[in-house]
């Protein structure tokens, strides 16, 4: 008789479990279909599982919203007074990957639990829950397949939170990135000279569809000059674009009232700084070719040396000063001027170029450019261009582009 009446209160207890377990899962399933906040979640599941089933210590990890390797103490009951650990969690709590007793503790912190249940969506751990000790040991093992319901109920609701929010934010950036691709489109030239005195031919190639390289020219008919750069900006999508887009306003406004490119370089370098308080900065080259006495003037801001090639072999024009936009005011400046043979080609390129790698890991360092370079004179600039993007092929051999890749090659034909 009295083993009967133990084994009904048993049946009841059960019964009473389940049914919390059910009405519980009926309450949460109606708040994620109504998008409750996350927190609001990790509260009522704090709530059944102190109030109703008794558990005295809790700690739930999820992983991070932004790094799929990072996992992040979502809420937990209990921890008072215990050392929560800082660093990250996910190599030992791996370890584990089924439910169970815990064992072989390795942390200090599991020291605190008794048990563990991670928790696979599609095979794959998007949770670990630690739980301690309960109010009372009967129906213990009932207890934890309860817990281990509502967790999974709760952590799949939190997954996908956490991963439609991570859908809103490349959507998002995807939009930036096609906005500021658009803006770049309208500041790049669409075309570039072709005169019997000179010519000039380009390679863009932004990584993502929008980069932070920058190239542009302006020709004055009056003073037999042309004048060409080309410049990488710090950063990517509209951020970048805008800037450029200033900058390109600037660059105008400032080569139209020139005095000379050592003013040009200074007041251009204080027009960035103004915009970006030294927070962004720009590598630039700018070189003004003279016609009438066959001269190139040039500022190397920071930027990968440009290669003056003719039948002389080639000179590095590296000749300028810091950065722009990175101080207000630059502490020196020098313009470096050259006496062009009688055909020379320039070629001007950011540093996407020289950071090619092929298959086996190695980058296409500038000697090796250097040496492609001056096999190529007496080529057009738009034939040289063709040859190097033939040549680039077949050095990187399939591998990806790591940055953006520009080249601007101006030709210059003098009679003389």
């Amino acid at each position: 008789m009295i083993e009967e009446f133990e084994r009904t209160k048993k049946l009841e207890r059960e019964l009473h479990l389940r049914q919390l377990q059910v009405r519980r899962l009926l309450q949460m399933t109606q708040a994620i279909n109504n998008n409750v906040a996350a927190e609001d979640l990790f509260g009522m599941y704090r709530g059944f599982l102190r109030n109703e089933l008794g558990v005295h210590r809790m700690a739930l990890f999820v992983r991070d919203d932004v790094d799929d390797n990072q996992w992040n103490l979502a809420t937990n009951i209990g921890l008072g007074g215990i050392d929560v650990p800082t660093e990250d969690m996910g190599a030992t709590l791996s370890a584990y990957t089924r439910s169970g007793l815990l064992q072989g503790k390795s942390h200090p912190f599991l020291h605190n639990f008794v048990h563990i249940v991670p928790v696979l969506h599609k095979e794959r751990p998007i949770a670990y829950i630690l739980v301690g000790t309960f109010e009372e040991d009967e129906d213990m093992f009932e207890r934890i397949q309860i817990i281990t319901t509502i967790t999974n109920v709760i952590a799949v609701a939190i997954e996908n939170k956490r991963l439609f929010r991570r859908q809103i934010e490349q959507e998002r950036l995807e939009a930036d990135l096609d906005l500021g691709a658009k803006v770049q489109q309208m500041l790049i030239p669409a075309s570039f000279p072709v005169r019997e005195e000179y010519e000039i031919s380009t390679i863009y190639k932004p990584k993502l569809g929008v980069g932070g390289d920058y190239l542009d020219y302006t020709e004055f008919e009056d003073e037999d000059t042309l004048v060409f750069c080309i410049g990488d900006f710090t950063g990517k999508g509209v951020s970048a674009a805008l800037l450029m887009a200033n900058f390109q306003a600037n660059f105008h406004t400032l080569i139209n009232k020139r005095r000379n490119l050592y003013d040009f370089v200074r007041e251009i370098n204080s027009a960035v700084y103004r915009i970006t308080n030294g927070e962004r900065f720009v590598t630039f080259f700018v070189a003004e070719y003279n016609r009438k006495d066959n001269t190139l003037s040039y500022v190397n801001a920071g930027h990968p040396p440009a290669i003056l090639v003719s039948e002389n072999g080639i000179q590095l024009l590296d000749k300028g000063t810091l950065v722009l936009g990175s101080i207000d005011e630059l502490p020196m400046l020098e313009v470096g001027k050259v006496q062009l043979p009688q055909q020379s080609l320039i070629v001007t390129y950011t540093d996407g170029l020289t950071d090619l790698q092929n298959p086996a890991g190695e980058t296409l360092e500038e000697p090796l450019l250097h040496d492609f370079c001056r096999r190529q004179h007496g080529l057009s600039a738009k034939n040289f261009n063709d040859r190097l993007r033939r040549w680039l092929d077949e050095f990187r051999q399939g591998t990806e582009y790591p940055d953006d890749l520009t080249v601007l090659t101006c030709r210059i034909f003098h009679d003389s």
